[in-house]
């Protein structure tokens, strides 16, 4: 009862502040408060992007996120792990839009791997550039949902903005720059250590990936697993572990997430054959035999 009352009074504190509150929202608020009974929710939905005149309120939506929004704003390095819908890359991305407004960094620099998952790049139309662009998507996607479209084409143009593939960064120096790795459960080993020593003076790191979705082959290491291991002792870097009950798209991709993960770990029992099971088709009970009667 104390729990409910506190979510319904912060909750219409917020809605008396002009911020919009939408079921979803609920949910969060009454998942955060279980987890935490303490926690003020005016700051965990605090604005990540309303003093710098963003397109949309964009805001943490449980406690993991606005941890995840702390760690990046007091480390210089993030390595963010977790399903797909948690807001990594999302909130990261927000983060550097604000940084970029508030002139504490010169550029925002988004980088993926462009590993093929069934689709080969050869086989796509155009030059290199019209080849990597389908891989590149999701940050176009993202960003464009932060800010006008033909501001973003115009930051994008002056080099401000740049979206790229993660090859590209080799032999780079970043200064002054807030740079996103997203995907990198796709990138080597090589490939990881390459991008982690670009970074230059001034600058922020976010790298962002899901170690369930591996798309490199079966004997190729994952470099997102990799720097995991290596990184975990070396102060100054911030580490963030996202579950599935922090997925907060659908509610049903929560529980889709937690299906294939019960698979992974052996717990889902394969489905049976037509015909098996214990009232299975291929069983006929007493009452359905029309011979059991005369027997």
């Amino acid at each position: 009862m104390r729990l409910g009352r506190q979510v319904l009074e912060e909750l219409y504190g917020l809605v008396r502040e002009g911020r919009a509150v939408a079921p979803s929202d609920v949910h969060s608020a009454i998942q955060a408060v279980a987890t935490q009974p303490g926690a003020n929710l005016r700051e965990v939905y605090s604005d990540v992007l309303s003093h710098v005149g963003s397109r949309r309120r964009i805001a943490a939506k449980n406690l993991s996120q606005r941890h995840y929004i702390d760690l990046i704003d007091e480390h210089d390095i993030v390595v963010s792990v977790g399903p797909a819908g948690t807001g990594k890359t999302y909130l990261a991305m927000a983060m550097a839009i604000a940084a970029l407004n508030r002139q504490e960094i010169a550029r925002v620099i988004l980088a993926r791997p462009a590993v093929e998952a069934g689709e080969k790049l050869g086989f796509l139309p155009g030059n290199l550039a019209e080849k990597v662009n389908p891989y590149l998507r999701p940050l176009y996607d993202a960003l464009h949902d932060m800010m006008d479209f033909e501001k973003a084409q115009r930051l994008m143009e002056r080099g401000v903005i740049e979206v790229a593939p993660l090859a590209f960064m080799r032999g780079r120096t970043l200064n002054e720059s807030f740079v996103i790795l997203d995907e990198a459960q796709n990138t080597t080993p090589e490939q990881m250590k390459m991008f982690l020593t670009r970074l230059g003076y001034d600058s922020k790191a976010v790298i962002t990936g899901d170690i369930t979705q591996i798309d490199l082959p079966s004997q190729q290491a994952s470099g997102l697993i990799d720097a995991l291991d290596v990184l975990r002792d070396i102060e100054g870097i911030g580490f963030m572990r996202f579950t599935d009950l922090d997925v907060v798209r659908h509610p049903l991709v929560q529980s889709i997430v937690r299906a294939y993960d019960r698979r992974s770990a052996g717990l889902l029992e394969p489905a049976r054959e037509k015909g098996e099971g214990e009232n299975g088709a291929g069983e006929m009970r007493d009452e359905e035999d029309p011979g059991a009667s005369a027997r």
